[in-house]
């Protein structure tokens, strides 16, 4: 979604650029030569990314090769920063123009990558306001443009159209389930928000789910795992349409990560969750440097959503923190008007903004 944003507003400037790389399908949509797929990039986590280390390390060894003997005009690195940080090192030593498109979160763990951004990019691009302040610090090049998101989000979105475009009563209690894009948050979700679906729906008869999923083999997993755990919650799954079932729903249940963005934007109250692998746990959480993993939370500088988070994340907590937004839509006022706040903060013309600098860079 960055990079084909990116692509769109770099061509509006310049219509004869051309572009080569990693591809998604929106990128190739847009007829971006794709030198490898997009999807064997999409992995997160120590342990998983360690299962893919001998396949990425040739990649990224080509790319540089590649890009070192045919110059363009700038390298963009979108996200992926152990993949991208070291292939724009790589290209900065040989003469090739860098920018990285997402700041890596160095605020939150890992901060002693500031010395290798330091010597890869010649401009960082942040999505996020509390981020230049580490790099001018550091005397990194860094531009705050803004998160497409809160560009594209309109400032009120309305429950009754998303409830009509997905078939739903107007005048139901709808909680919706956000268990992740990758198979790999599922796994260790499904299970967790399944049985929470059925501790709420044994105290509240009336609630019905709805459970977004971006693919078949996701929507499958989701199924099985309601069939095994929750036979009788009343759940409709739906393939994509994610954004309409969060403005269709009173209250949202999400793994953390953008979707809790998306759910901000869209202003409705949320609980955060997540899990993963115990050993990513154990080494991520003594690497951290922040007291929040929720980008709402990052974003507003306190707890403002509840986060509940690896062993926390039990059924019956999980399931009292919705109850409590479910039945008091009235304690929620003051988190929704900070939702507003956060909103205006970071609507910036993000892709203008992000093509202008990458166009910079370019032409120094």
């Amino acid at each position: 979604m960055l990079a084909s944003g990116l692509v769109e507003a770099i061509r509006a400037r310049v219509p004869e650029a051309r572009f080569e790389g990693i591809a998604g399908p929106r990128m190739l949509a847009l007829g971006c030569q794709s030198l490898y797929p997009m999807e064997r990039l999409s992995v997160m986590g120590l342990t998983e990314a360690a299962g893919r280390y001998l396949e990425l390390v040739p990649v990224r060894r080509r790319l540089a090769r590649r890009f070192a003997e045919n110059p363009p005009d700038a390298f963009i690195g979108v996200d992926a920063p152990d993949f991208n940080l070291s292939l724009e090192l790589a290209l900065r030593r040989a003469g090739v123009r860098t920018v990285h498109f997402v700041s890596p979160s160095v605020w939150a763990w890992r901060r002693y990558r500031l010395a290798k951004i330091a010597r890869a990019v010649d401009m960082m691009l942040a999505l996020l306001p509390f981020e230049p302040q580490l790099y001018e610090e550091r005397s990194i090049p860094v531009r705050f443009v803004g998160h497409p998101l809160a560009d594209e989000i309109a400032m009120r979105t309305s429950r009754d159209a998303a409830r009509e475009r997905l078939g739903l009563d107007r005048q139901a209690r709808i909680v919706a389930l956000l268990p992740g894009s990758r198979m790999g948050e599922l796994r260790r979700l499904a299970e967790p928000l399944a049985r929470t679906a059925r501790w709420v729906q044994r105290r509240r008869p009336d609630v019905r789910f709805v459970v977004p999923l971006v693919d078949r083999a996701t929507h499958g997993f989701f199924a099985r795992a309601l069939d095994e755990h929750a036979p009788d919650a009343r759940c409709d799954l739906f393939l994509g349409q994610s954004r309409d079932a969060m403005a269709a729903s009173d209250v949202i249940l999400l793994a953390s990560g953008t979707a809790s963005l998306e759910a901000m934007l869209i202003k409705r109250p949320m609980v955060i969750t997540y899990r993963t692998m115990r050993l990513t746990w154990m080494v991520g959480r003594a690497m951290l440097h922040v007291d929040h993993v929720g980008l709402p939370n990052l974003l507003a500088g306190r707890r403002l959503v509840p986060e509940l988070l690896q062993d926390e994340a039990t059924p019956e907590r999980l399931g009292a923190l919705v109850l409590d937004r479910l039945d008091h839509p009235e304690r929620q006022r003051a988190v929704l008007e900070e939702f507003d706040r956060i909103h205006h903060m970071l609507r910036n013309d993000a892709f203008t903004k992000a093509s202008e600098a990458v166009l910079e860079v370019a032409a120094a």
